[in-house]
């Protein structure tokens, strides 16, 4: 069978079962086209030892999850640029960062380095976790707590919720 007539064979039963995983069309669509296309140019191609719309939603399976994957840590960085910028933003004004550095003073270690390394050194978590002799998880994980400590301590001692 060549590709056309595997693509008109099995284009929709694909889709159907890529709109099952993605519930979006739009999405569905375009995970359904780039599995086809990463069918058509595989350096290995079917060889029978499933059927060919087994073998074709393996391939929309695995094309579906690394587009998840791509959009997950796309939305992480997202949240992340966002947390830094409402930090940076409430830096900002001179009575906050007073406030703030008030709270920080008072803050434990490792939470207290971990976030003047980030926010006022500008490091990024790699270069925290290689200075911790830790991981970039690791900052990252104790860069959120920090910045949590930091929110609810300010929000209990200046009576404001961020």
């Amino acid at each position: 069978m060549d590709f056309d007539e595997l693509y008109n064979a099995y284009y929709m039963k694909v889709y159907s079962y890529v709109m099952t995983l993605a519930g979006n069309a739009h999405l569905a669509e375009e995970i359904t086209q780039e599995a086809f296309y990463k069918a058509m140019k595989t350096k290995h191609p079917y060889k029978g030892a499933s059927s060919e719309f087994t073998w074709l939603c393996a391939i929309a399976k695995n094309t579906y999850t690394d587009e998840v994957r791509k959009q997950s840590r796309f939305r992480e960085y997202n949240d992340e640029l966002l947390s830094d910028t409402n930090m940076e933003q409430i830096l900002e004004d001179k009575n906050t960062t007073l406030q703030i550095h008030h709270i920080l003073h008072h803050l434990e270690e490792p939470y207290k380095e971990v976030f003047q390394l980030r926010i006022f050194g500008e490091l990024s978590f790699l270069h925290i976790g290689q200075i911790f002799g830790k991981t970039e998880n690791w900052a990252r994980v104790t860069y959120h707590r920090a910045r949590l400590k930091i929110q609810e301590r300010y929000g209990y001692e200046y009576g404001e919720k961020n």
